[in-house]
């Protein structure tokens, strides 16, 4: 099976071609077209279907993860929605949870009231009302409603959101209303809630229904166009894309539920993390995927995902009810600007040089300082082997933009402003991971730190040696880590429904009915989407919280009839997650069910890895030029003798000492002074940075310093 994988970055786009027969792999990478992303995907398809001596035609699978959802939400650039509701709960967005995002400060803007999903101008109410046991208190006025739909036509609006208070138990009236949207605006994209998110808790529905409207129109023009670009190459098979839940969607099913794809691309690189992790033998893994705009970090406990609690799903400012695999994003990477405040304070990022112009070292017309002009001043980056020698740095504007800049406003020479730069940027990446560990009661010395993304491997040692965790590991191709996680992620559904039942007097045939209703559902788009019976998984999650909590954690139910060992295995699960995330559990308390959710599975085949050549410890053949490059050694800034290997000829068995510095196509990876790796037999490069490296990592910087 030929299968290509393509996630398109703030900077770049990564691409990755997979021939599981013939055991061939083939990456790529292009600048990014942020006019219109899938003209860089749709060029990136070409190119490396023919590196690998193949038509777009031959493939078999295409999967895609893009940011493009994330960045109309985060840009304010979509679209203008319009929301019909229940007689006087127009304001339900405008109000929220009463949550400042500064505590203690009577000057802010709220940022969900300063850039509305939905303004209010466009809010508009009908009279209607079911009550909370689903039944009907008012009925729907439907001359209103079709008036209602016909203000928000005149007024120009792009999207309709329909959303009812308890529409999730009863969703008559809001199907009623949106036969009238078809009927009277066919043109607007629909997002109605009870298909979107069947759920309780208003603000959070109404928030994520507002914000699959908002998205909806530039997302289903994407996915349309890159379609159709893709078939006019030949291309037989099908577009899947990356889903938040870390699954893979069809462009119709992500077309109808747009917001599914928010954080589709950062989700990818922590797939691509597990996938690289199980092959090197650790089951634990925190990843580290930096590119060119920004460093998502993830963590997984014995190789599976981690879920984020549903109300700390937030992209932005706005809350985002969707199952969301838990990363964390922050604006570091390569394109990061480096500057001095008013404050006279030095700072980097959040804002990014970007794809254009981008690094001043790209020599685009860019000239304000990035981490990536600091690792050329450093050394760490090669210009001329920069992208496999496919793209020339300019060593001079990178060294220049710093002089001009930071350098100069803090009385530093460029090396000491350019190492600084990376520190900070260190720093800013370290304290995410501990967020995202230490915080959550996860000890980071029991995992591995996989380090993917173009700029990942750069950061990851000096990282890994902050944080604790005692080896870095840097798969054969990181800066397409994300894109590999693509081809190594199964198709994912996953359906809700609002029950609130309680363990100890469970209505079992109610709630065997309503997991049977979902799992219908998904069984039915998984067969819509091809995806043979033998291949098909159902899995069921119970949402749990013990009485009186406002907040639920997700326990995997079993699967069958519901009865005394459903309830004990549920009771007892929940029991376990909630010690694990709380530190307390209590026993004696009962426990509600307020949502269940099943998960339709489609598995894809599994992505195999080749082996390398063996070789012996030396790694000399790889070797390509010794040069200077600048490190911290004992806190002083040193100029340091550093070999520089190519990674295309190391061996399984080859061990390195720092400083080193190994090239490849899609990313550079830096060992530090004092510091050992090796390569093993999937070509891993593993970095020991932990205690147990302790003692020869003292020797080998010794005898680099002469201390």
């Amino acid at each position: 099976m030929k299968r290509v994988g393509v996630d398109v970055g703030g900077t770049f786009t990564d691409l990755v071609y997979v021939d599981d027969e013939a055991g061939v792999v083939h990456v790529h990478k292009l600048p990014t077209t942020p006019d219109d992303p899938s003209q860089g995907t749709v060029q990136g398809i070409s190119e490396i279907a023919g590196e690998a001596g193949q038509s777009p035609a031959s493939l078999d699978q295409v999967f895609h993860g893009t940011t493009i959802a994330t960045n109309i939400v985060l840009e304010h650039s979509g679209a203008t929605v319009g929301m019909i509701t229940t007689e006087g709960y127009r304001d339900i967005l405008h109000i929220a949870r009463h949550k400042k995002p500064l505590n203690f400060s009577n000057y802010q803007d709220l940022p969900w009231q300063a850039y509305p999903v939905v303004r209010r101008r466009y809010r508009l109410t009908v009279p209607e009302r079911i009550t909370k046991d689903g039944s009907v208190l008012v009925p729907l006025d439907e001359e209103k409603a079709r008036e209602q739909v016909r203000k928000l036509k005149e007024a120009g609006v792009d999207a309709v959101a329909v959303c009812f208070l308890f529409s999730f138990l009863n969703a008559a009236h809001e199907e009623r209303v949106a036969e009238i949207v078809r009927e009277e605006f066919p043109e607007a994209f629909l997002s109605v809630s009870s298909e979107v998110l069947p759920q309780y808790r208003e603000y959070e529905r109404f928030s994520t229904v507002g914000l699959n409207a908002y998205v909806g129109p530039k997302v289903a023009t994407y996915v349309s166009r890159l379609q159709e670009q893709l078939t006019k190459l030949g291309v037989r098979t099908g577009l899947h894309l990356m889903t938040s839940a870390s699954g893979v969607a069809t462009p119709e099913a992500a077309t109808k539920r747009p917001v599914n794809l928010l954080m589709s691309g950062p989700v990818a690189g922590v797939v691509g993390g597990i996938w690289a992790g199980k092959l090197a033998g650790y089951a634990n893994v925190i990843t580290l995927d930096v590119g060119g705009t920004s460093a998502d970090i993830g963590l997984a406990q014995n190789g599976k995902l981690r879920m984020k609690h549903l109300l700390d799903t937030k992209v932005g400012p706005y809350q985002a009810m969707i199952p969301m695999v838990d990363v964390d994003t922050i604006g570091a990477g390569g394109g990061s600007i480096a500057y001095v405040d008013a404050g006279g304070i030095y700072r980097v990022g959040p804002r990014s040089a970007g794809a254009i112009p981008g690094p001043a070292a790209y020599g685009r017309g860019g000239s304000e300082p990035t981490a990536t002009d600091a690792m050329v001043n450093l050394g760490w980056l090669s210009p001329e082997a920069f992208l496999g020698g496919g793209m020339t740095l300019r060593a001079d504007l990178a060294r220049a933009a710093f002089e001009e800049g930071p350098a100069q406003a803090l009385g530093m020479s460029v090396e000491e402003a350019s190492m600084g730069a990376v520190q900070i940027l260190s720093h800013s990446m370290v304290q995410s991971i501990e967020e995202n560990s230490v915080r959550k009661g996860f000890d980071p010395r029991d995992f591995v730190l996989v380090a993917e993304g173009g700029a990942g491997p750069l950061w990851a040692a000096q990282i890994a040696t902050e944080v604790g965790t005692p080896q870095v590991l840097v798969p054969p191709h990181p800066g397409i880590a994300a894109a590999m996680g693509l081809l190594a992620t199964d198709m994912v559904y996953e359906y809700v429904a609002t029950t609130y039942q309680r363990l100890s007097k469970i209505d079992a045939r109610a709630l065997e009915r309503r997991f049977e209703e979902l799992e219908e559902l998904a069984l039915a788009q998984l067969r819509e989407d091809g995806v043979p019976e033998d291949k098909i998984v159902v899995q069921r999650i119970a949402e749990c919280r013990y009485l009186g909590q406002g907040y639920e954690l997700r326990v995997d139910a079993p699967s069958g009839a519901i009865g005394d060992g459903w309830v004990e295995s549920v009771r007892r699960d929940f029991h376990d997650i909630h010690e694990r995330e709380y530190s307390r559990r209590f026993e004696e308390q009962d426990i509600e069910v307020p949502n269940i959710r099943v998960r339709g599975i489609g598995l894809m085949p599994d992505l195999a890895a080749p082996e390398i050549e063996a070789g012996g410890e030396s790694p000399d053949a790889a070797l390509r030029y010794e040069r200077e490059a600048w490190f911290r050694v004992d806190g002083s800034l040193e100029q340091l003798p550093t070999l520089y290997y190519d990674r295309g000829a190391l061996r399984a068995g080859n061990r390195l000492v720092g400083p080193a510095i190994v090239t490849q196509y899609d990313s550079t990876t830096i060992i530090p002074p004092g510091i050992e790796a090796s390569v093993d037999r999937f070509g891993n490069i593993i970095i020991e940075v932990g205690a147990s490296a302790e003692a020869r990592a003292v020797a080998a910087m010794s005898a680099v310093t002469g201390r």
